[in-house]
């Protein structure tokens, strides 16, 4: 990779625009799950995913610090970080595959579906090696990953809509979908970082990254802690208690991906330290986030029922968890922010020491204090008030996963408000605000709310015309941006072709 000027603006939306076409893919794709599968199938397929979760604890723990050395321009580190994540899947896959059969068996899964565990093993190596080389392309380009993801996305669906559909397969169909999936996404990251594999491997920076990784093992581990209130959610809450709390998130997790206008903050930040930079990231996913929490509100019931009609009385647990999205951009945002001004590895070395005393380790933290809050308290309430009652059993743990979620975000922002100065743009949140809410009544009175996907989609597609005519009609800076992002997209279009 060349040595370029990475654009904030126009990498912030290349990967957002990729998110968002993403959504119809998405839907799609958890469409075709969840009209061909049963309910404790539909249930199955979440916890598939959820125990995969543990045997990739580490997929990030190196890429962290890799994208930080390519950033700073280290020479080796992007090989570096590849095969030592490499090696790091094959670890946590000999580990697993012995494993399988012990948890099926605790978990009372019918032998049918083992074969299906034991499938995950390729997904546990392939987003080991996405997570490394994505790390390496977000330190440099990083609106490449906006492109890896639709390609990725729109392989997925045509061949979920082979296997799913077609061959009536619809938990083997969607592993090996995304399987496959994966792999295109690995052959074109790995084109675009040939000239780096040319490098060295660098052993002294596999060691610094081991100190530095303890830290970031310490915070995946309690980020999976935090995840078993999903395994007692599918253990106590009945039959479609964790497909009623899945099926809500793959709506509300649309709004996360405003986060994605702020992506390129973080190695920016690395390469130079300019506040400006941050109230102008700030600008860009309130300006989305505000409007797409107040929508996936006021259409809840819309928007749960286009899933499955067997999951329409679970609107509020989307209510919630519209809300936890918006508290989890911010959470991420401020990451960034904190993540990118820290200095203590600016110099290729890792000090456990300074790394232990800095504001780094305390947000490493935040996730136990988290799990400290909703693990007791769901398992108190899942088996006292909503054992064997699907519908409050979601309901209950998103209120508790949101209250511990907003305790967290008020200590990670008094931390990075220690860190840098921060200019909040208040009056142009104000102005989001006030757009939303116009937007939102509008919605609201729309009645009855559509219950078909296309009616759901035009009503949407209204409601953002509605907020964006508004914003640009009030607020300069709106007009402005666009205008900015549109002269890059054209600088960048202009360059390729020339």
């Amino acid at each position: 990779m060349a040595k370029t000027e990475i654009r904030l603006q126009y990498s912030g939306f290349i990967i957002f625009a990729a998110k968002m076409l993403s959504i119809a893919t998405g839907l799609a794709f958890q469409l075709m799950i969840a009209r061909g599968t049963t309910k404790p199938e539909f249930d199955l397929w979440f916890n598939i995913n959820d125990i995969r979760a543990y045997f990739t604890l580490l997929a990030t723990a190196f890429p962290f610090w890799t994208m930080r050395f390519v950033a700073r321009s280290k020479e080796g580190a992007a090989k570096t970080g590849i095969l030592a994540n490499l090696t790091i899947s094959a670890i946590a896959t000999i580990i697993y595959l012995p494993l399988v059969p012990l948890i099926t068996s605790w978990l009372g899964i019918s032998q049918e579906y083992v074969f299906l565990y034991f499938l995950v093993s390729i997904q546990i190596i392939e987003l080991h090696f996405i997570s490394a080389l994505e790390a390496c392309l977000q330190a440099k380009i990083p609106q490449t990953l906006g492109y890896g993801l639709l390609m990725a996305e729109v392989c997925k669906v045509i061949l979920g809509y082979i296997l799913i559909i077609k061959f009536q397969q619809p938990l083997l169909g969607a592993l090996l979908s995304l399987i496959v999936a994966f792999t295109f996404q690995i052959v074109y990251y790995f084109k675009l970082l040939v000239k780096e594999l040319k490098q060295h491997f660098k052993w002294e920076y596999v060691k610094e990254w081991f100190k530095g990784s303890m830290a970031n093992v310490y915070s995946v581990i309690g980020s999976q802690i935090a995840a078993f209130i999903f395994i007692m959610l599918f253990t106590y809450g009945g039959e479609g208690a964790r497909g009623s709390y899945g099926a809500a998130t793959q709506i509300a997790t649309v709004i996360t991906y405003s986060s994605f206008l702020a992506f390129a903050l973080y190695p920016k930040l690395l390469a130079e330290k300019n506040r400006e930079d941050i109230t102008a990231s700030l600008k860009m996913v309130l300006m989305f986030a505000i409007p797409m929490t107040a929508g996936a509100i006021t259409l809840s019931d819309s928007y749960i029922i286009i899933m499955k009609s067997v999951y329409k009385d679970a609107w509020p647990v989307l209510v919630v968890l519209a809300i936890d999205a918006f508290i989890i951009t911010m959470s991420t945002l401020f990451s960034f922010v904190l993540f990118g001004v820290e200095r203590i590895d600016e110099k290729a070395k890792i000090s456990f020491r300074e790394l232990a005393k800095s504001r780094m380790l305390i947000v490493f933290s935040l996730p136990y204090f988290h799990s400290a809050i909703t693990l007791p308290t769901a398992f108190f309430v899942l088996t006292n008030y909503a054992q064997n009652q699907p519908l409050q059993s979601a309901l209950y743990v998103s209120i508790i996963n949101l209250s511990a979620r907003f305790v967290m975000f008020l200590i990670l922002y008094a931390i990075v408000r220690k860190s840098i100065k921060i200019a909040i743009p208040w009056r142009n949140t104000a102005k989001y605000v006030f757009a939303s809410t116009v937007m939102a009544t509008i919605l609201a009175l729309w009645q009855p709310h559509p219950t078909r996907i296309y009616l759901t989609l035009i009503v949407t597609a209204i409601g953002g015309i509605i907020y964006l005519a508004l914003l640009t009609a009030i607020d300069k800076e709106a007009r402005l941006l666009a205008n900015s992002v549109w002269q890059e997209i054209k600088f960048k279009v202009k360059g390729v072709t020339t």
